[in-house]
């Protein structure tokens, strides 16, 4: 990792590749995102799932995924979701990562960047007081980030809040980019989920 802070200028440059890497995904990807929304429609009648997040400053804003879960599965994160809820092209695009595609849309509003610590739900509490009281809610969340990539997820909010922390305060266009192609290249998961209860 790089071993300062960096510089405005580099972030003016990652916002800016924030937004052209988001809008070159939506247009190349939209043929895979209608299939996918049409599958989902099959899936679950509702394939677009929105939800509140929060983002900088923590400030709440909608993030936007393509639904893995059945409606009505309660609002919690997804290390205390029942995999029973999972449905099985859910299972699919979370085995994939395909689920983060429609959160490309929030990079470009600007309400998140590529890289950057994981939204998480108003309701994780010990999370956002760890990050609170480590300063990472200056900066925007994002679609995948140095804790994917070494497999922390939410589960562990402490240690979670500690890599979330040491990612912003090296994040510079070599980290940023080496976070990018270690996603494409299948590094990391996403939120593991409980045990079936049934």
């Amino acid at each position: 990792m790089n071993t300062t802070q960096p510089l405005p200028l580099e972030k003016h440059v990652i916002r800016i590749l924030d937004t052209l890497f988001a809008a070159l995904g939506l247009v190349t990807l939209s043929p895979i995102i209608l299939i996918l929304y049409v599958m989902g429609l099959r899936d679950t009648g509702s394939p677009l799932f929105r939800q509140t997040r929060v983002g900088k400053d923590q400030k709440p804003f909608i993030l936007l995924k393509f639904r893995t879960m059945k409606i009505g599965t309660a609002s919690v994160g997804s290390h205390m979701a029942d995999a029973a809820a999972i449905t099985k092209f859910g299972g699919f695009l979370r085995s994939s990562k395909l689920d983060e595609l429609p959160q490309l849309v929030n990079v470009l509003k600007g309400e998140m960047s590529l890289v950057g610590y994981r939204p998480c739900l108003e309701n994780q509490t010990q999370l956002i007081e760890e990050r609170s009281s480590s300063n990472v809610f200056r900066s925007l969340p994002g679609i995948t980030g140095l804790g994917q990539i070494k497999g922390v997820d939410m589960s562990t909010p402490r240690k979670l809040a500690k890599i979330d922390m040491l990612m912003q305060k090296h994040m510079g266009l070599c980290l940023y980019i080496r976070l990018i192609i270690a996603t494409v290249s299948g590094a990391g998961r996403g939120d593991k989920v409980m045990a079936s209860t049934h």
